[in-house]
């Protein structure tokens, strides 16, 4: 599938040479910083050094007070707290995150995470009934409830309090709760709005310790979890969602708790310091993993481990539910796209909806985004339990599934989630007109271009600007943008273009599928740099033509025999 490229604009070139100019770096790093949106030099400061003297009050968000007092007359009145979260990476961390610190307040605690096959997503009439059933009087939920609102009056029928602490986006209606806490509330005033809902939980846990003068090293010793959050629910890593990212990673490189510890060891991560991007592919999976194949508990029970032999034991059984995890998804991932290839009605569509009542639930968002990820349109896979169909769906760049799926909300029982990622439930009966209706919504309202797959370019830049003369030193470039890490949504990797270089005459397919080759350009002769494309052995032919070619890349640090060098790591080539 051919790629469209975009390169980035900036309209305020003045902008970015006197940025240039107040910070003594090359205009190429003042444009990334500029396309950023970091414009002056206070601004740099604080990226480049995030501090958590940078967090806002937590009080700043609506019903904070709230929340805080009502926890007080819980712990006072020897009330039992319930921790409730949802079943992914970022409603176990928080239940983990706001479990282990109230947990050092009071002993009349536990957590609860919801079944992903009797229950379903978020809050559920099931977990209520626990709660009655064992004498907790106040819940706090974690990454869910926002629009919970039957469920919260449930709870009320049976004398239970609900904190709410969510990042999704609310409905018309908001839950009758003890307290609401969500950032994207349009009366709350936060400063913030692109926390996590384990972001959201630590903005509790900090405003009950900036009340009651607590050790902010307890609160800041959660960070990890936090950080492990941020990266696997694709959230903004800027602002406030930066200095706690980049907080937690350097408490997960110096002192990790027992369970994410043991989730590195079991994984056989080679390289000593762990980023954000061994976050997403290495601990995020394993932790979704037990809600898929099992139960979500299993997670908490590791993020909350005392003991290394405890940590251990949970992580081997978590990385066996990883295993069977993949099975499933690439199995299913395969009967899906049979099914658009044997299909030419779906192959001509502007969305994918796929239905199988067989599907493991566990899955289907994996599934849906690599299905997505090969035909490149709005995507949702089905599968069924317990009479209901439920789904997950996920969008290319630009286009929210999220409000395409609430156009056809007549057709559903419940939905919930974000521009590029929404779970969704309906009756049986109503997954054919879904279809029909979901792809009406998607044709009638998707811009053409969001469905070729895009790639962003940052700028374009020349050979020399990745060309150093002293052995085993990496060039400025690449030195300074180093410290734009962690990269994720508005901070991705720098991408570059290069036009009209060529190859030297070496290039060659390694493993059957990569391309290992090095790049020159006629200006430039003297310059040589090493370069690799994953997957990318089908351009082998267009670079040994002799002709030259454009690529686009990020920058990548090699080191092999003690010595330290760049290569580009390809995205594209044409």
């Amino acid at each position: 599938m051919q790629n469209r490229w975009v390169i980035k604009q900036i309209d305020d070139l003045d902008r970015v040479n006197q940025l240039s100019k107040e910070l003594n770096v090359p205009p190429t790093i003042a444009k990334l910083l500029c396309l950023r949106g970091i414009t002056s030099f206070e601004d740099a400061r604080d990226f480049f050094r995030p501090t958590l003297s940078h967090l806002h009050d937590p009080f700043l968000m609506k019903d904070m007070h709230k929340a805080v007092e009502r926890i007080e007359k819980a712990i006072s009145n020897n009330e039992k707290i319930l921790i409730y979260g949802d079943y992914d990476v970022d409603g176990t961390s928080a239940v983990a995150l706001v479990y282990t610190f109230f947990s050092q307040l009071t002993d009349n605690i536990s957590y609860y995470i919801p079944d992903r096959y009797n229950e379903g997503y978020g809050i559920s009439f099931q977990g209520i009934d626990f709660a009655a059933d064992n004498d907790f009087s106040l819940i706090i939920a974690l990454d869910c409830g926002i629009k919970a609102i039957d469920k919260i009056d449930y709870a009320s029928q049976k004398n239970i309090d609900f904190i709410i602490c969510d990042h999704h986006l609310p409905g018309d209606t908001i839950p009758k709760a003890a307290a609401v806490l969500d950032p994207k509330q349009t009366d709350c005033s936060y400063p913030y709005k692109e926390l996590c809902g384990c972001g959201v939980g630590f903005k509790l846990c900090q405003a009950y310790t900036q009340k009651h003068q607590l050790s902010e090293e307890n609160l800041y010793n959660l960070l990890d979890l936090t950080a492990i959050a941020i990266a696997a629910d694709i959230v903004p890593i800027t602002g406030e969602n930066r200095v706690l990212a980049t907080k937690g990673l350097e408490l997960i490189n110096t002192a990790p708790r027992p369970g994410v510890k043991a989730l590195f060891e079991i994984s056989k991560k080679k390289d000593e310091i762990i980023t954000v991007t061994d976050l997403v592919f290495i601990a995020a999976p394993r932790i979704n993993a037990a809600g898929r194949m099992e139960s979500g508990t299993k997670s908490v029970n590791l993020l909350t481990s005392k003991t290394a032999e405890e940590a251990t034991e949970i992580a081997g059984q978590i990385n066996i539910y990883n295993t069977d995890r993949k099975d499933e998804d690439k199995s299913i991932t395969k009967e899906a796209l049979e099914m658009i290839d044997n299909n030419p009605t779906l192959q001509q569509a502007k969305s994918t909806v796929l239905f199988q009542p067989h599907w493991h639930k566990g899955v289907i968002g994996i599934v849906a985004s690599r299905v997505m990820e090969s035909y490149y349109r709005p995507t949702i896979i089905l599968t069924q339990s317990n009479g209901k169909v439920s789904g997950s769906a996920r969008s290319v760049r630009g286009y929210s599934v999220y409000d395409a799926i609430d156009k056809c909300s007549d057709l559903l029982e419940q939905f919930g989630g974000h521009m590029y990622a929404a779970g969704l439930t309906m009756l049986p009966e109503n997954v054919v007109a879904f279809q029909k209706k979901f792809d009406e919504v998607v044709s009638a309202t998707i811009d053409e271009r969001l469905l070729t797959p895009e790639i962003q370019i940052d700028c374009e830049i020349f050979l020399d600007e990745l060309y150093t003369n002293k052995e085993n030193e990496l060039p400025k470039l690449f030195r300074i943008t180093e410290q734009f890490a962690p990269y994720g949504p508005e901070n991705m990797t720098p991408v570059f273009l290069l036009k009209n270089v060529v190859d030297t005459g070496y290039a060659k397919v390694v493993g059957d599928e990569h391309l290992k080759f090095t790049v020159t350009h006629p200006s430039y002769s003297h310059i040589k740099i090493n370069a690799i494309g994953f997957y990318m052995a089908h351009h082998l032919e267009k670079i040994t033509s002799k002709k030259p070619f454009d690529v686009v890349f990020s920058i990548d640090k090699n080191v092999w025999n003690g010595n330290t060098s760049i290569q580009l790591k390809v995205r594209d080539i044409r």
